[in-house]
């Protein structure tokens, strides 16, 4: 049994059916496996440069979690907007949230959100900038591709599992994927890195898979394989399938989001010896670039973790680290009325990844585009027994470009290949 990708749904995966008895090699093209899971420790600073926060109580991250024995904490404190020069506390969810329960048991043709606002002239440019901003921001997505029918799936998943919450692990998101590696590998799993998957071969119960390990030719064979590899690459056709199983047709109602993120350290929390600001958590400034920041808080790092998501992502596209870091003191000199010199001095790393150049990834995760809503489901289904598709962007659960999406998806796979299995058998 071979799985592609060492992420969350692969390891998973690979986890699942060793411990049912079956002989697992998972290849992973990066060094490490995590895949969109990246943590990076600067002495006491824990940074989170891929996924970082735990969206509601889904069963299976948890269990995941509690397993693994890792602490949590909860996410609280107070949110600021920073807008006309100002900077006001922003606790109350407004017209804007409002609004977006109207994208819940959509009942039209599919549209996209941007046709949803041209049909609401009522909203004040104020409330449609903010709308944009949130859905863009939240999803990684172009918000004139995104599904309203999605969002609304989207919505009613996130009431069902308390997604209005959310968590970090305390030491580091990715001490997840390690456990499940470990798992795996106690099953007998094996795991080869470094090793870039090229061509897949198949027909029904017979695969062959050429990749370059170490920058040498190497070959496996199987019965059966899990493509668990992000969509971007996927749609990149970085792997080329012979033939071309239907997945990679459906891939196509689906969308790689664009995001960039950063988080700057400081010596010291400079924006506490306010005491308002003691608590802050989430600080918007819409028209701003990144619009979106956050501290660690009730945790006391001496972080500001910068966010962009969607099409204006590519304003940061292709500056360096040293770019953004300077970028980001003279937004944050205007929104926290201080000299510019201040906040440069305070500043001691800026730490980000550009995961749209990542050759293992291509974007930052997915989302639906108008009229794909079915794609997902339709990637999910085995090819002849023989290839099965998993990944957050294949989940069926509404929780597309999530950590417990990929879990699921792993699990959905894995069961799928033991049904096969016994059918075959």
């Amino acid at each position: 049994m071979l799985i592609l990708g060492a992420g969350m749904a692969g390891l998973t995966a690979a986890r699942t059916l060793a411990e049912a008895g079956v002989q697992v090699t998972l290849l992973e093209a990066a060094s490490r496996v995590g895949g969109r899971m990246l943590t990076v420790r600067e002495g006491d600073e824990i940074v989170e440069l891929g996924a970082e926060f735990i969206h509601g109580k889904a069963p299976e991250l948890w269990h995941l979690i509690e397993e693994a024995g890792l602490e949590t904490y909860e996410i609280d404190g107070d949110n600021y907007t920073f807008e006309d020069k100002h900077l006001r506390k922003s606790d109350e969810p407004g017209e804007g949230f409002a609004f977006l329960e109207k994208c819940e048991g959509w009942q039209q043709p599919d549209i996209s959100f941007a046709a949803l606002l041209e049909q609401h002239p009522e909203l004040s440019r104020q409330t449609r900038g903010h709308l944009v901003n949130f859905v863009e921001g939240f999803n990684a997505a172009d918000h004139k591709e995104i599904s309203v029918v999605s969002l609304g799936i989207q919505q009613k998943a996130e009431e069902e599992i308390e997604g209005d919450r959310a968590f970090r692990i305390r030491a580091g998101y990715d001490l997840l994927p390690q456990h499940q590696l470990a798992r795996a590998r106690s099953a007998g799993a094996h795991l080869f890195l470094n090793t870039l998957v090229e061509n897949v071969d198949w027909s029904s119960h017979q695969v062959r898979v050429q990749a370059q390990q170490d920058g040498r030719p190497v070959q496996f064979v199987a019965r059966r394989v899990i493509v668990a590899v992000p969509l971007g690459v996927l749609q990149a056709g970085r792997i080329v399938f012979s033939p071309q199983p239907p997945a990679l047709r459906y891939a196509q109602g689906l969308c790689m989001g664009q995001a960039r993120r950063f988080t700057l350290i400081f010596r010291d929390r400079f924006w506490a010896t306010d005491a308002e600001l003691e608590k802050l958590s989430f600080l918007f400034a819409f028209e701003a670039i990144p619009p979106v920041w956050w501290t660690p808080h009730p945790a006391s790092m001496r972080t500001l973790t910068g966010w962009i998501g969607g099409p204006r992502a590519e304003h940061l596209a292709g500056l360096t680290a040293a770019n953004i870091a300077e970028l980001a003191c003279v937004e944050l000199a205007t929104i926290f009325s201080r000299p510019v010199e201040e906040i440069r001095s305070q500043l001691l790393q800026c730490l980000t990844h550009n995961w749209q150049k990542d050759s293992c990834a291509l974007g930052a995760y997915s989302y639906v585009a108008v009229g794909g809503v079915e794609s997902s489901r339709r990637m999910s289904e085995p090819a002849l027994g023989t290839l099965f598709f998993a990944g957050e962007h294949t989940d069926t659960t509404g929780h597309w470009g999530t950590v417990h999406a990929a879990i699921r998806s792993g699990l959905r796979a894995a069961q799928q290949v033991l049904e096969d299995r016994r059918d075959v058998i």
